[in-house]
């Protein structure tokens, strides 16, 4: 490319992001037309995609994670040729537009993911990267590079200062992403101003004290400096890149840049008018002259690339055809085995015939070896509590000692771990699963949250969901976590009472292919359950009827997890006592709202009395219950004492269940 065509390739960039968000009266013109020089190159001479097939299997990642900026990812996309029009930059941020306020999956073709809370795009490619190196070790050959690109990631100051960057950089440093590369915007502006009185970090040192090739003092606005920069970059495979780029906000703005002004507002039609004018561009708003369309096409250049990759899968399937069709079903299909469903039915029968009691997380851990064996796509991990959590299986293989493994080894980083899951969910490929306590949710909520956004397939994993937790006490205990994530929309959330409904738990959210699940589990021991062929199928619809004594109840109990045999203990005394009740195990309520009114009313008789036992805040439960019953549930905060003496001290008891049943049937 020469120097002009750059020019009025980059500042057709900046032209369209200030003419969009002044046209929107909101937005972040700053970082677009800083970075637009650092696009323009990588997207240009660099990246490997194809605007027509924006999911091909081995095209380049982009992630914008500074994603206030997001006029920059749309101007790329429109300009190189993905199906965003014109007029779809000119609806920046209106309502069910493909231009959203923040880059968002599922609106926008060539989106990778969703981003705006800063920090949590670098570590979505750190998953990306994850799942790049590892399905590259386990399908590649020699001569066949299936699976062979990279990682292309934006961020600025607001990333850099999040924790997350630096969890899941650490990370991406340990194990050795050489197909990862970020740009750090430097340019030492952020919302409140100048960054040195809040940040002041030596953040070169700190990547490089990662792990990290750091290529420092780039400038940002030079095209054979960044061209350099990236060349070097790729050259480097042992190590993820960090190339640090001085830009200046707002470049080509005569009077804001520089400034934190042009950070987050419209430069105003005065100021476009001057920058249409330094920037020597005498062209209308959202018009750009057909040489610079031409300069950034990339529909042809992508189907050859495609074209090249496909000739090279049509050769690999004469070679390995046996490796082309799992890799056929994983990454292009991304579908389960044919004959899954038959298996995961035989292995829930299996549990529910075993009548083993066990702590729910051991039995996941017992569901893990299972679909570990049935699925090759599996890649788990915890966040350095596998002992606890039971997420290691016999065949579990670390990825810091084998790349083609199977199992991520997080450290002490829950919200890393769960928002670099929803990177390998992205990429492709893989089912994420990552496993820590349920009170250590809240370190990772925001990444759970935008999972559940972006209908990513991660699975998360909580243990040790109660008082029961027992002697670590309150810090440990949670309580009002349950509810926080049956409140979130589009997730599954699943506490079963036994072996069979955590085989069920599992299987339903492996199958889940359109958002994430949580699967919470009991460190205390819990009580085997019996269940017809019936009431087994109806666990996977969320709510069931468990115990029945009369088709008319008195009442009706419902419970979750390690409650469940509460409820059924008590059903027993109830009916000693000429009081009938009905049992009702509701281990995922979000499955159980989505079943057809009949059901929902024949498992809970509206007239009838309803009482809810849960070791966890009863609050959530009211929709259910409301006007006609009670919950037996904690709403404060725990004791340290052992399991059994607190749920006993907090009225988690047979004789309590039975007295509050007795008080609601009067």
């Amino acid at each position: 490319m020469n120097s002009k065509s750059h020019t009025e390739s980059a500042n057709a960039i900046r032209m369209l992001t200030v003419d969009a968000v002044q046209k929107a009266a909101s937005g972040h013109p700053g970082a677009p037309m800083g970075m637009a020089d650092i696009a323009t190159v990588l997207w240009q001479n660099f990246l490997s995609h194809h605007p027509l097939n924006p999911d091909w299997a081995n095209r380049d990642r982009f992630v914008l994670s500074n994603g206030h900026g997001s006029m920059l990812i749309y101007s790329l996309l429109h300009l190189s040729g993905y199906d965003v029009s014109i007029d779809d930059l000119k609806q920046f941020r209106q309502l069910h537009s493909k231009t959203p306020g923040h880059p968002e999956v599922g609106y926008t073709p060539g989106v990778e993911t969703t981003t705006g809370p800063l920090g949590a795009g670098i570590a979505n490619a750190v998953g990306m990267a994850i799942a790049e190196k590892t399905l590259a070790a386990q399908f590649n050959k020699p001569a066949f590079d299936l699976v062979d690109h990279y990682t292309y990631c934006f961020l600025g100051d607001g990333c850099m200062m999040e924790g997350i960057s630096h969890e899941s950089c650490s990370l991406a440093g340990t194990l050795g992403l050489g197909k990862l590369i970020a740009f750090w915007d430097d340019n030492g502006i952020s919302i409140d101003g100048h960054v040195e009185g809040w940040f002041s970090d030596d953040t070169a040192s700190r990547f490089e004290a990662y792990g990290w090739h750091v290529i420092r003092d780039v400038d940002g606005h030079d095209a054979a400096a960044i061209t350099a920069a990236i060349e070097q970059a790729k050259q480097e495979s042992s190590k993820p890149t960090l190339i640090c780029c001085k830009t200046t906000i707002g470049f080509g703005s005569p009077n804001k840049s520089g400034s934190h002004d042009c950070h987050g507002a419209p430069l105003g039609a005065e100021e476009i008018d001057a920058v249409r004018q330094q920037l020597d561009w005498p062209h209308a708003p959202f018009v750009v002259p057909n040489e610079v369309y031409l300069a950034w096409d990339a529909t042809v250049s992508g189907q050859g690339r495609f074209d090249e990759w496909q000739q090279l899968f049509e050769d690999y399937k004469q070679q390995f055809p046996e490796l082309a069709a799992e890799f056929k079903r994983r990454v292009i299909d991304q579908e389960l085995p044919a004959d899954f469903d038959s298996k995961a039915l035989d292995f829930i029968r299996q549990c529910q015939e075993q009548q083993a009691d066990l702590p729910t997380r051991k039995a996941s851990q017992n569901s893990i070896g299972f679909l570990a064996n049935q699925l090759p796509e599996l890649l788990g991990g915890s966040a350095d509590l596998a002992g606890s959590n039971l997420t290691l299986w016999p065949e579990a293989k670390g990825l810091q000692d084998e790349a083609s493994g199977n199992y991520v080894f997080y450290g002490v980083r829950e919200f890393g771990m769960s928002a670099i899951m929803n990177g390998i969910a992205l990429h492709g490929g893989f089912i994420p699963f990552g496993a820590t306590f349920l009170m250590f949710m809240e370190y990772a909520r925001n990444a759970v949250r935008m999972s559940a956004l972006m209908k990513a397939q991660s699975i998360f994993v909580y243990t040790h969901d109660s008082i029961g937790q027992g002697e670590d006490g309150p810090t440990h205990q949670p309580v009002e976590q349950l509810a926080n994530l049956r409140l979130t929309p589009n997730l599954d959330t699943w506490r079963p009472c036994d072996s069979a409904e955590a085989a069920v738990a599992w299987v339903e959210s492996v199958k889940r292919a359109n958002g994430p699940s949580a699967l919470v589990f009991s460190r205390q021991n819990t009580k085997a359950e019996p269940r017809n062929d019936e009431q087994l199928a109806n666990v996977a619809k969320g709510g069931y009827i468990l115990r029945e004594t009369l088709s008319d109840p008195d009442i009706v109990l419902i419970a979750t997890g390690s409650e469940v045999s509460l409820a059924t203990g008590a059903a027993e005394q109830l009916a000693e006592q000429g009081v009938q009740a009905r049992v009702v195990s509701m281990p995922c309520t979000e499955r159980f709202d989505g079943q057809l009114a009949a059901y929902k009313e024949a498992v809970l008789p509206p007239a009838c009395p309803k009482l809810v036992v849960e070791a966890a805040h009863p609050d959530f439960w009211h929709k259910y219950i409301a006007g006609n019953g009670a919950a037996i549930g904690i709403d404060c905060f725990g004791e340290s004492a052992p399991g059994p003496a607190l749920l006993k001290h907090f009225g988690f008891t047979v004789d309590k269940v039975v007295a509050k049943a007795k008080e609601l049937v009067g």
